[in-house]
């Protein structure tokens, strides 16, 4: 596909939604896609919006045949437009990831309609803004069985279909906050802990049965999502994401590469690695900072609206595309991510140039 013509799908899905915006930090991942004779099959939760939205559209350049999953229908039947922009095909499957029997039946529809699974993208979330004191036991149940448990019940119906046929990549969405827990997202924190503590198990034991079958985990940073619009929050003032912040297509490019590189986990953006290597040297400086920052880092100056729908229990009607209101202040790539993701050609070059010093260097003595 030439550059031009994936320039005009790329504006074609902008100009259809909200998100002109960020048209710009789209970019081409064919190098990641492998290469078949027939479309993949993918299933990526969260697909309305965010994230989930961006992966969504990164799968369907490269003309796969994509599994929508979430609960708001108008996020799905939008998602469901921009692939067919874009060359693929799409089935919208509305589903609350905490039901497992949902999944489950989302799953078996999949594989019925566009075939066996290759890549099953678990991104669905929920979270509350909220001091742990002011946090109530259903709201933590809640997060749990979306963020957490909806992996969980992703993953199992992904293998129940993988491991039969020895194949298949398995992408779980995570963050810096799988390492590093911050205030006011405390339920969010500790399911994406969880998730980290279920891959590893899992992995393990995929090693042991020597299954083909591979997951892996992408830890993202912040990003300009429209969560910060409907997330439940008992903050004064409107939520943001921590800065600094990355448009979605950061982390869906992530996701894009990971699906087909047997990569164990990837950080994306310096800050996520500075998160997750900090807390491991000096935990408690990251306590005290956090006590000190971390409540009006994720706080906007505006006061929050007298009127505000959240997504915990129900979606907010719409089509909210893949981004959200801070993409003044959001960057479109990630050099740390670009040299992880050519982090062999960076090895292979820098030995290269370590040879040649080298060499230059025992030719000066002779």
């Amino acid at each position: 596909m030439s550059t031009e013509e994936t320039s005009n799908r790329i504006r074609l899905v902008e100009q259809s939604g909200d998100d002109r915006a960020g048209e710009k930090s789209l970019r081409k991942s064919d190098d990641c896609a492998p290469q078949r004779g027939k479309p993949e099959v993918v299933v990526i939760t969260g697909a309305s919006a965010g994230v989930g939205r961006a992966t969504v559209r990164a799968f369907a350049r490269q003309g796969a045949h994509i599994g929508l999953l979430a609960r708001g229908r108008d996020g799905l039947e939008g998602a469901r437009r921009d692939v067919e922009r874009l060359g693929g095909k799409a089935i919208v499957l509305p589903v609350d990831v905490a039901d497992a029997a949902q999944v489950e039946a989302a799953a078996t529809r999949v594989e019925e309609e566009l075939g066996p699974v290759d890549i099953w993208v678990n991104n669905a979330m929920v979270s509350v803004f909220s001091p742990v004191k002011e946090m109530r036991p259903e709201e933590y149940k809640r997060v749990t069985e979306v963020t957490y448990l909806g992996v969980v019940y992703g993953t199992l119906s992904a293998l129940k279909r993988m491991l039969p046929r020895d194949r298949g990549s398995i992408v779980q969405v995570g963050s810096a906050l799988a390492y590093r827990g911050i205030p006011l997202q405390s339920a969010y924190c500790a399911a994406k802990h969880a998730i980290q503590g279920f891959v590893d198990s899992l992995r393990s034991e995929l090693i042991h049965d020597k299954s083909r079958v591979h997951v892996t985990m992408v830890e993202l940073p912040a990003m300009n999502t429209p969560q910060f619009s409907w997330v439940k929050s008992r903050l004064p003032q409107k939520p943001q994401p921590v800065p600094p912040i990355y448009q979605p297509e950061v982390g869906a490019e992530a996701i894009l590469f990971a699906a087909h590189e047997r990569r164990r986990e990837m950080y994306v953006g310096y800050p996520t690695v500075e998160a997750i290597i900090g807390d491991k040297i000096a935990p408690a400086f990251a306590d005290w900072y956090l006590g000190q920052n971390g409540y009006d880092a994720q706080q906007t100056e505006e006061p929050v609206e007298a009127v505000r729908l959240d997504n915990l229990w129900e979606p907010v009607p719409g089509d909210h595309g893949a981004h959200g209101t801070f993409g003044d202040r959001a960057s479109g790539s990630s050099p740390q991510l670009w040299a992880s993701m050519n982090r062999n050609w960076l090895m292979m070059a820098g030995a290269g140039l370590a040879g040649f010093a080298l060499g230059a260097f025992f030719k000066r003595k002779q």
